[in-house]
């Protein structure tokens, strides 16, 4: 069946989007460019230009499609956990499987670039923000407020990317080592001491 205009507009966007994470995640920003990005996609340079006419709102917005996939993947993968499963723990397990993989690299890239370019900084700056928003939110509604006062709640999900992102980016430099999980094992064993017993998981991803 012919594809409706929406549906190959669609796909064009879609093919570009994942092109320019490819070329992100193997040159680099500063050697990506929307030539490279269309060539990659295979769609001509009139067709990137009209879907996104900057370099700016092409990686930004590749980006924030790439935070929304593996958003997605982290849920669904959080829903098939077994009910027997420590959930804090299955959770720093997840997240680590996403920062050893293209998505830190990625949004690494962009994130130096930001720090000396002050028209890519804005853009980077909102993206962050509405990511960090939706990664707590998330888990306010994945794990529930323990019913005594704890200071470390609130900062749980702040501290575990935080952890996360300097051992991810010590992975750049040279080989994983033992020493890698034991500092994730640790992360799981002091997540078990500040968060309160969680009930088993349902389907999608809420207790």
């Amino acid at each position: 069946m012919r594809r409706t205009q929406e549906e190959r507009s669609t796909a064009t966007r879609t093919a570009l989007l994942d092109a320019t994470l490819q070329c992100l995640e193997e040159d680099g920003y500063a050697h990506t460019t929307t030539t490279r990005i269309a060539r990659q996609a295979g769609v001509s340079r009139g067709a990137q230009l009209h879907h996104f006419p900057t370099k700016i709102e092409l990686v930004t917005e590749a980006v924030a499609h790439l935070f929304a996939r593996r958003h997605a993947e982290f849920l669904d993968a959080f829903s098939r956990l077994p009910a027997e499963a420590v959930r804090v723990e299955a959770a720093i397990d997840l997240l680590w499987q996403m920062f050893r993989g293209p998505t830190f690299v990625v949004w690494l890239e962009l994130a130096v670039a930001a720090r000396t370019d002050a028209e890519l900084a804005e853009p980077v700056r909102r993206l962050t923000g509405e990511f960090t928003d939706l990664v707590e939110r998330t888990f306010y509604e994945l794990f529930e407020r323990p019913s005594e006062s704890n200071p470390y709640f609130d900062i749980a999900p702040r501290f575990a990317f935080a952890l996360l992102e300097g051992l991810a980016l010590s992975r750049l430099h040279g080989p994983e080592d033992a020493n890698t999980e034991a500092v994730v094992d640790a992360a799981k064993s002091i997540a078990r001491l500040v968060m309160p017993p969680q009930p088993a998981v349902k389907r999608g991803g809420t207790p």
